[in-house]
C-alpha cells in the first residue's frame, strides 16, 4: 500500500504542477493566442483525463469503497469523454453528445458521495440526518434562486437547448446540496477527504455559475477555465486521502439548533425576496420545503426533550441498582395516600437485611450489589398492583401495600421471604418494622419514624438473642462470678441512655448495647482467685486483669458480625489521659462507645458491693465520676451520665 500511495502522491503533485502552469498561461496570455489556444485545448483536456485516470487507478487497486469511487471515477471519465469529443468531433449542434457526458458527471458524483456518506455515518442519529437533509434543501433553494433565474434570463432557442441549459445549474444545485448536507452532518468539522471533495464540487459550481453569467460573451481560454480541471483534480485527490485511517464523521460538540436556524434564515430570505422580486417556482418550492423541514426538526427536538424529561424524572424517582422506587418516590406516594381520605388502610413496612455486611465482606461489593438486585426484584412482586416496593439506600428496603382484612400477616411473611436468601457460607434474612396508615400516623415523616423505631426494636431484640456461643461464654462467666449478672444488666441500660443523649445513630446504639453487654467477656480467662481476691492485687495479678480486654476482643472477633463490637471491648479500660490499658491511647482516639462503657461500668461497679469494699451510694459514685472527669473519664460522657442519673433520682424522690 505504501508503493501505491507514493505513486498516487507523485502523480497528484505532477498534476497540480501542470495545473499551476496552465493557470499561469491562461492568466498571462491573450485568449485566442497560439500559446493560449494550445493550453486551453490540449493541456486542459489532459488535466481532466489525468484526473479520471488517477481516480480510476484508486478504484482498481483499493478494495475499500470500490463501488463509491467507481461511480465517481465514471463521472470523471464521462466529463473527460465530453472534453475529448468536443476536440475530435467539434459538434455544431446544441445540445450534443458532449453535453450528455458533462451532465452524467453530476448524478454519478452525487451517488458516489451518498455511498461514502452512508458508510461513514451509520451511527448518526435521526435528528442529524434531518439536519443534513434540511441543509441540502436550503442550499438547493439558494442555488435555484440564483442560478436558475440567471439561466432563464439568458437562455433562448429550442426546448432541448433550454432543458440542457437548465440541467447544468440543477446538477450544481444537486452537488451543492449534498456537500452542505455532509458538512452539516459532520458539525462543519470534517476529515480531510470530505473537505477536499467538497472543495472540488464547489469549484465546479462556481465555474458553471460564472459561465452561465457570461454565456453570451464567454470565450475559451479565460480566467474561469482553470476551475474545471482544478475541480476534477481535487475530486481525484480525495480518492487517495486517509486510505489507512478513514474514521466516521465527527458529530460531537455541534450546536443543537444551529443548522435549523441557519436554514430557516436562508429560506425566509428567499421567500421575502420573492415578495418584491418574484423568483422561480423551484426556488420557492425548495424554500417552502426547508421551512417545513425546520418545523419537523423542531417537533422532533421537542419530542426528544420530552422523552429526556420523562427519563430524567424516572431516574430521579428510581434506585439505579435495583430498579425499585427510591426514598423520594416513597415520600411522594405516602403524601398522596395520606391526602386521599377515601384511600383504604395501607401497610407500611421498612426492612433492614440481617447478615448483609458479612456477605459483602466475604464475597465482595459486586456480589453484594447483585444480591441486592435479586432481593429487590423479588420484593417488587409482593405488593402486585396494590402497592410498590422501594430501596431506601444500603440494605434498607420499604414496602407499601393495600391488603384485605385478615391478609396482613400473609403479606408480611411473603415480604420477609422475598428478602431472604441462603447459600454456602451465608444466610441473609431481614428485620422489619410495620405500621398501618392512616390509623397510626398522619404524615409521611411520622409514619416512617414509627416504622423505623419498630424495625430497630426488632433488630435489637434479635441481635441480643443471637450468637449462642457468646451466650454460653457469658453464662460460664456468670457461674464463676454470679455478681456480674446485675452489673452486666445495668451497664448496657446506662450506656444506651447515655448514647441516646449523645445523639448516636441506631446502628451505633446497637453496637454500644452489645459491647456493654459483652465488655467483661475476657474475664473468663482470669483465674477465679484473682477475681474474688478480697485484698489489693499484686503486679502479676494486675497483668491478668490488663489482658482480659484483649482476650474478650479475640473471642468476639471469631464472629464476623461482632468484629466492631470486639474493637469497642478492647478499649473499654483506656483512660482519657492515656494511662489506661491495653494500648495507652487517650482522648478522642478512644472509640466513643468505649468511653461511654468505661464511665457506665465505673458507676455500676462503684454502686455494687465488692469483696474488698461496700457499695457506694449513687450520689457518692457521681462525685467520684466528677473527680475523674478529664483524667480517667471523658468529661462530656460524665456530664451526660450525671444528668441522667440525677434526673432519675429526682423522679424517684417525686414519686
Amino acid at each position: 500500500m505504501s508503493v501505491r500511495r507514493a505513486w498516487a502522491t507523485a502523480a497528484l503533485v505532477i498534476a497540480f504542477v501542470c495545473l499551476a502552469a496552465y493557470t499561469v498561461v491562461i492568466l498571462l496570455t491573450e485568449p485566442g493566442s497560439e500559446l493560449n489556444a494550445f493550453f486551453s485545448r490540449w493541456f486542459y483536456q489532459g488535466l481532466i483525463l489525468f484526473s479520471a485516470l488517477i481516480a480510476t487507478v484508486r478504484t482498481i487497486v483499493v478494495k475499500q469503497d470500490r463501488l463509491a469511487w467507481g461511480l465517481i471515477s465514471l463521472g470523471l471519465a464521462c466529463s473527460s469523454f465530453a472534453e475529448i469529443y468536443t476536440i475530435v468531433v467539434e459538434p455544431e449542434e446544441y445540445p450534443s453528445l458532449a453535453d450528455a457526458g458533462w451532465l452524467a458527471f453530476y448524478p454519478l458524483l452525487y451517488m458516489g458521495m451518498v455511498l461514502l456518506l452512508r458508510k461513514r455515518a451509520r451511527t448518526i442519529a435521526g435528528t442529524l440526518w434531518l439536519d443534513g437533509a434540511t441543509a441540502s434543501v436550503a442550499a438547493a433553494a439558494l442555488g435555484a434562486a440564483v442560478l436558475l433565474d440567471l439561466v432563464l434570463e439568458t437562455t433562448e432557442g429550442a426546448p432541448s437547448a433550454v432543458a440542457t441549459n437548465l440541467a447544468y445549474p440543477l446538477g450544481d444545485v444537486l452537488l451543492l446540496s449534498a456537500v452542505f448536507g455532509v458538512f452539516s452532518l459532520g458539525g462543519w468539522r470534517l476529515e480531510r477527504r470530505w473537505l477536499v471533495l467538497g472543495l472540488g464540487v464547489l469549484a465546479t459550481a462556481i465555474a458553471d455559475s460564472v459561465y452561465l453569467f457570461q454565456v453570451d460573451t464567454y470565450q475559451e481560454g479565460v480566467a474561469i477555465d482553470p476551475l474545471w480541471p482544478a475541480s476534477t483534480l481535487l475530486i481525484a485527490t480525495a480518492a487517495w486521502i486517509n486510505m489507512r485511517d478513514e474514521r466516521g464523521l465527527s458529530v460531537e460538540g455541534r450546536p443543537l439548533l444551529a443548522v435549523p436556524i441557519a436554514c430557516a434564515l436562508i429560506a425566509t430570505g428567499i421567500l421575502l425576496y420573492d415578495h418584491w422580486n418574484p423568483t422561480n417556482v423551484l426556488a420557492l418550492a425548495l424554500a417552502t420545503a426547508t421551512v417545513l423541514l425546520v418545523v419537523v426538526r423542531l417537533m422532533v427536538t421537542f419530542r426528544e426533550n420530552r422523552r429526556l424529561y420523562q427519563l430524567t424524572k424516572h431516574e430521579s424517582l428510581t434506585d439505579a441498582l435495583t430498579g425499585l422506587s427510591n426514598r423520594r418516590k416513597l415520600y411522594l406516594d405516602l403524601d398522596a395516600r395520606l391526602a386521599d381520605e377515601s384511600a383504604p388502610p395501607t401497610l407500611l413496612m421498612i426492612f433492614d437485611l440481617d447478615g448483609f455486611k458479612g456477605y459483602n465482606d466475604s464475597f465482595g461489593h459486586p456480589a453484594g450489589d447483585s444480591l441486592l438486585a435479586r432481593l429487590g426484584a423479588k420484593l417488587a412482586l409482593v405488593p402486585g398492583e396494590h402497592g410498590d416496593a422501594y430501596r431506601l439506600g444500603g440494605d434498607e428496603f420499604c414496602l407499601i401495600a393495600t391488603t384485605p382484612p385478615g391478609r396482613t400477616e400473609q403479606l408480611i411473611d411473603r415480604a420477609c421471604s422475598a428478602l431472604s436468601e441462603q447459600g454456602e457460607g451465608f444466610d441473609i434474612s431481614t428485620s422489619f418494622g410495620a405500621m398501618l396508615l392512616p390509623d397510626e400516623a398522619k404524615t409521611a415523616s411520622d409514619a416512617l419514624h414509627l416504622a423505623d423505631e419498630r424495625l430497630y426494636a426488632q433488630k435489637h431484640s434479635r441481635r441480643i438473642g443471637s450468637d449462642r456461643t457468646i451466650e454460653t461464654l457469658i453464662d460460664a462467666l456468670l457461674e464463676r462470678e454470679p455478681g456480674l449478672q446485675i452489673h452486666g444488666e445495668a451497664v448496657p441500660t446506662l450506656a444506651l441512655e447515655t448514647g441516646r443523649m449523645l445523639g448516636l445513630r441506631r446502628d451505633e446504639l446497637d453496637e454500644l448495647s452489645r459491647s456493654a453487654q459483652l465488655h467483661d467477656l475476657g474475664k473468663v480467662a482470669v483465674p477465679e482467685e484473682i477475681l474474688n481476691k478480697p485484698g489489693p492485687l499484686d503486679e502479676g495479678e494486675w497483668e491478668f486483669i490488663h489482658q482480659h480486654t484483649i482476650v474478650g476482643e479475640r473471642i468476639l472477633r471469631a464472629s464476623i458480625a461482632l468484629r466492631n463490637v470486639a474493637t469497642i471491648v478492647r478499649s473499654t479500660h483506656e483512660r482519657w489521659d492515656g494511662k489506661g490499658y491495653p494500648d495507652g491511647i487517650a482522648g478522642e482516639e478512644i472509640p466513643l462507645a468505649s468511653r461511654i462503657i468505661a464511665v457506665c461500668d465505673a458507676f455500676s461497679a462503684m454502686t455494687s458491693p465488692r469483696p474488698y469494699r461496700p457499695a457506694l451510694t449513687r450520689t457518692e459514685a457521681l462525685a467520684e465520676l466528677e473527680r475523674g472527669a478529664g483524667t480517667q473519664f471523658d468529661p462530656t460522657v460524665v456530664r451526660v451520665l450525671i444528668a441522667h442519673v440525677r434526673d432519675s433520682l429526682e423522679a424517684e424522690h417525686a414519686a
